[in-house]
């Protein structure tokens, strides 16, 4: 089983703290669609024979594409990989894109669940963060995609943004949850070097959260959240039970995915290879019939290194004997003084062979990974 990744690199205009791979030229967005949908083709043996099972469009912007866009991803897609009977389907949107006709366009492709960019229900923040929808768009969007029938939808979430204290937050916690998606996905606020927050720290125009308030807020999220009947399943990622996101749960879980497209990235259980995350480059190397990326050949320790962090960050953890099975490594002999200091503050557990981070134990999660790991 294995799921299949497609980037889209374009936006209408650029989010202050994002530092993904997109261009606001959108001259070019047919010719890469047809360049991915070439893509596809050339790749169609990198996952071997795997069924697919999840289809993930990202960006960017995927909502910006047109119905022969996507004609010519799927098709590529039906053509050249076993897909199963019922697949996840996820499409990112900006709130800004979402009509009728664009919803009910995306439900003809069988896209069966929708990831909507909301971010804040404030119009404030909104700006602050150069977004390009209003409050009142997130909110009509979510309806109107229930409206056409959508009942599986992940709405992302920002927070830790300057003079966005507790109260505000949780003012946007229940606008969010009197929307009642299935699926809610809330990030920290992280300020990357060459996006425009990155620009401003480095004039000293920007000062991030404190970690004491970045805290705070992430507690307040995970307690409003798990009282409001959501599953905290990965340290960003909450859904209800049974709306897992099963194509991010297979990067979690060290499952295949072939990812195209300008700075796309793919594991084939072996090794990982990067797209080249340039527009122009992508078209060129795909015209000469030449995938453009770069291999990287794993070696044990990234393995098992790999697998600490992923697994410690979702509620089904570290399991031990995964480790040994896998990788003949006993994690418990090599860091047993790190493991039972988490333990003994707190921070983590040991049940039935499965190493958790408790709720204190998430805020430090990245922390408690880098001091488990092997060093080769």
């Amino acid at each position: 089983m294995a799921g299949i990744y497609i980037h889209i690199p374009f936006c209408r205009q650029a989010c202050y703290y994002c530092d993904f791979h997109f261009s606001t030229n959108l001259s070019i967005q047919t010719e890469i669609c047809l360049a991915i949908g070439r893509e596809l083709e050339l790749q169609k043996d990198y996952l071997g024979k795997d069924l697919i099972e999840t289809i993930y469009f990202g960006g960017g912007t995927p909502s910006l594409l047109q119905d022969t866009d996507l004609d010519v991803i799927f098709n590529s897609i039906h053509k050249n990989f076993s897909v199963s009977a019922d697949p996840e389907i996820t499409i990112e949107v900006n709130p800004d894109d979402i009509t009728e006709e664009k919803l009910k366009s995306l439900k003809k492709f069988r896209t069966n669940r929708l990831s909507i960019g909301v971010q804040s229900f404030d119009d404030t923040i909104l700006k602050f963060l150069n977004r390009f929808h209003n409050s009142a768009q997130a909110e009509n969007s979510i309806r109107l995609a229930r409206q056409i029938g959508f009942d599986n939808i992940n709405i992302d979430l920002i927070y830790a943004i300057p003079a966005r204290h507790l109260p505000l937050l949780q003012k946007d916690l229940d606008r969010l949850l009197s929307l009642s998606p299935e699926h809610i996905s809330a990030y920290s606020l992280t300020v990357e070097e060459k996006t425009v927050f990155g620009k401003w720290y480095s004039a000293n125009k920007f000062s991030p959260v404190p970690e004491e308030e970045n805290a705070h807020q992430f507690e307040l999220i995970m307690d409003t959240l798990s009282q409001a009947g959501y599953d905290h399943y990965e340290i960003s990622n909450y859904a209800k039970p049974g709306f897992i996101s099963g194509h991010n749960s297979s990067y979690w879980k060290q499952k295949k995915y072939l990812g195209v497209g300008p700075s796309a990235h793919s594991f084939d259980g072996v090794s990982r290879q990067a797209n080249v995350s340039n527009n122009h480059i992508y078209l060129k190397s795909l015209k000469s019939e030449t995938v453009p990326a770069t291999k990287e050949t794993l070696a044990r320790e990234d393995y098992i290194n790999e697998y600490i962090m992923t697994s410690l960050r979702t509620s089904w953890g570290c399991r031990l004997d995964y480790l040994q099975s896998h990788y003949q490594f006993d994690l418990i002999v090599h860091q047993q003084a790190y493991i039972q200091k988490f333990i003994q503050r707190g921070l983590m557990i040991l049940d039935e062979n499965i190493l958790r981070l408790t709720r204190k134990g998430k805020m430090l999660a990245d922390k408690i990974c880098s001091d488990l790991f092997l060093i080769g």
